[in-house]
């Protein structure tokens, strides 16, 4: 690494520990219209509905919303409201909410096993009240892949963006970054535009002109209040099944002679030491028996059980929407998934389905810490450079990253800085070796990071994330617990193409860094080298790092990898669920959310994913009512 950096060049290292804080949630008050939200303490032990949808995210709100006009239907959210937690509606206080690590944070931190820092939503309106705000759609070509109808994904996208989406006022520091990329050879120029185009363009944002944040919540707004039942704090365990044909044995001295009859001798995982010790495991998904999902069971705050089933119908259906680490695990739970991995726990069986969890991938990010000689406005993401060489460009400023509050207890707490997610507070990403992070470590380091002038805090983040990726990985379970995070390995870099992808998006930051347009913001002394140096030595995540890392762009893209919380996987389409998002060899179950996408959409995911639970729904509804000889209708 190098070294003889200036005091304000060291300081503004820290700077970097919380721009990632920095992508939160900021909420918009609202919600007192909801009659229909209620918490989970109040649901009857037993009630029945049209649909059952877990999850009240990005896709489970809009999905809600429009099958509510016609069917009576259930959500089901684990988190709380963000209309009633005034960090998530209060900007300055963003770093708050990933700072706690309590169970009901609205943030639900996870480390996955490629050593990399993330946090899945626990809050209605789900990651939109996590992220960075950007919106844009997917491009044509994405959706003709998928196979989605054009005009209708363009209505439900209007649907969408009619509540949510805002055209940001560019700020001096974004200015120059959407002028960096086009000196860069980011071209042509776009202006403003939710469609995804080559080139530069600014995009659009959840945050309204006064900065409040809009987020899929808002969008329950269109429920009819008579079709919705929404519970929070409601924790589902699992799915409930009947077999079609079949009711669960009785015994499980019954269950082995169903099993011997269906033929689970030659059946290659149903081994005679499995019929002996769990002939339940082999009987429940025996050739010829096809699982209905009936219905599920869950929890409130209160650990009191509820059961929520489907009314008697043939279109009824269960809906899961808990995303893409959410879907699988809860799938796995409830005996959908590997036959093997799912004994290992003691599940039930309902169906051997080994593509459960796999095709895992999260969008590397990597990002350039460019700190600056002149102030520069508080930015999330609003301009973003659409490359030929497989990697989007983006940027985010600001002078409060470090949030110093005044205390009400003496000096000791008078200039308190919340570092957020990479605050030594948290015991995640400290500068304190984890070996060595005892309390009275943790609070020297938090007492020294305090003191630290708020010009350190002054500059910016140029990022750079690859479309796809193409490299994989897989979730699995660690316990039976549904409130557990998963073990999720998302593989950053293990195919050659993302890695040759981040090379030349660091590459195209390096121009823009060094461009006409940014000599305001930049210090003439800080070489590029100098930068990468900088940004290696932040504690980002929790792999090594190396002493080539500013000369070589591929080890500085392996050791300081970020998510940009764009996970997504588990429950693929043609592979987990059919092109209607049916679960594959399950009757009245389906999966709409992230969890299906074979690659990331667009450069930010977050309006099609709303989109896909308002086209899956107006979809769902047309198709049924159609079935049923009422015609379609128009939402």
């Amino acid at each position: 690494m190098a070294s003889g950096m200036d005091a304000a060049g060291a300081l503004a290292i820290f700077a970097a520990t919380s721009f990632f804080a920095m992508l939160t949630c900021v909420q918009t008050a609202g919600g007192d219209n909801y009659t229909f939200m209620k918490d989970a303490v109040q649901a009857p032990p037993v009630s029945y509905y049209d649909y059952i949808i877990v999850g009240g995210g990005t896709a489970g709100c809009p999905l809600a919303a429009t099958l509510s006009q016609r069917f009576r239907v259930l959500l089901l959210e684990r988190g709380g409201s963000p209309y009633d937690d005034e960090r998530i509606g209060n900007m300055t206080r963003f770093a708050d909410t990933l700072s706690d690590t309590s169970p009901s944070s609205p943030a639900q931190r996870f480390v996955s096993e490629d050593g990399v820092v993330n946090s899945r939503p626990r809050v209605l309106g789900g990651g939109s009240c996590i992220n960075a705000g950007f919106y844009t759609r997917a491009s044509d070509e994405y959706l003709r892949g998928l196979g989605w109808d054009l005009e209708a994904t363009t209505a439900a996208y209007r649907w969408v963006e009619d509540v949510v989406a805002f055209q940001p006022e560019l700020g001096p520091w974004q200015s120059a970054l959407e002028r960096g990329l086009l000196e860069a050879g980011i071209a042509p120029q776009n202006g403003f535009t939710f469609d995804h185009l080559a080139g530069t363009k600014v995009g659009g944002s959840i945050f309204d002109a006064e900065g409040r944040r809009h987020t899929a919540a808002d969008l329950l707004r269109y429920a009819r209040a008579d079709g919705l039942d929404l519970l929070l704090r409601a924790r589902v365990a699992k799915i409930l099944f009947n077999v079609r044909g079949e009711t669960y044995p009785a015994t499980l001295a019954h269950s082995k002679k169903i099993c011997d009859f269906y033929g689970c001798n030659t059946h290659a995982r149903h081994t005679p030491e499995t019929r002996q010790n769990s002939p339940e495991l082999c009987c429940l998904a025996t050739a010829g028996r096809r699982p209905v999902a009936r219905g599920v069971v869950f929890h409130d705050s209160e650990g009191q059980m509820h059961k929520a089933y489907l009314n008697n119908g043939g279109g009824n259906e269960i809906i899961l929407s808990a995303g893409a680490m959410g879907s699988p695990q809860l799938l796995m739970l409830s005996g959908v998934g590997p036959a093997e991995h799912l004994r290992s726990f003691g599940i039930t069986l309902v169906l051997n389905q080994s593509a459960v969890g796999q095709g895992m991938s999260d969008n590397p990010m990597n990002a350039i810490y460019v700190p600056s000689p002149s102030p520069v406005e508080v930015s999330l993401i609003q301009v973003v450079g659409i490359t030929d060489v497989g990697s989007y460009i983006e940027g985010a400023s600001g002078a409060n990253w470090g949030i110093r509050r005044s205390g009400s207890g003496g000096d000791s707490d008078s200039h308190h800085r919340n570092f957020g997610m990479f605050s030594p507070q948290t015991g995640q990403l400290a500068t304190v070796p984890p070996k060595q992070r005892t309390p009275e470590a943790i609070a020297r380091a938090a007492e020294a990071m305090s003191q630290l002038d708020d010009t350190a805090f002054r500059g910016g983040f140029i990022l750079e994330k690859i479309l796809g990726p193409l490299s994989t990985g897989h979730l699995e379970l660690r316990n039976r617990n549904p409130d557990d995070n998963p073990s999720v390995t998302f593989n950053y870099f293990a195919h050659p193409e993302d890695l040759r992808r981040c090379v030349a998006g660091v590459a195209v930051i390096e121009r823009v860094i060094q461009s006409k347009a940014f000599v305001n913001f930049t210090y003439p002394y800080f070489s590029v080298e100098a930068l990468l140096n900088m940004t290696a030595g932040f504690p980002v995540n929790l792999r090594p790092r190396h002493d080539n890392d500013s000369t070589s762009l591929e080890q500085f893209c392996k050791d300081t990898v970020m998510t940009i919380w764009h996970y997504h996987g588990g429950c693929q389409v043609n592979r987990v669920v059919d092109t209607e998002y049916r679960v594959i060899g399950v009757d009245a179950l389906r999966v709409i959310d992230g969890s299906t996408f074979n690659a990331s959409p667009g450069t930010n995911p977050q309006a099609t994913v709303m989109m896909l639970g308002r086209y899956m729904g107006v979809k769902i509804q047309n198709e049924r009512l159609g079935a049923e000889g009422l015609g379609r209708r128009n939402l």
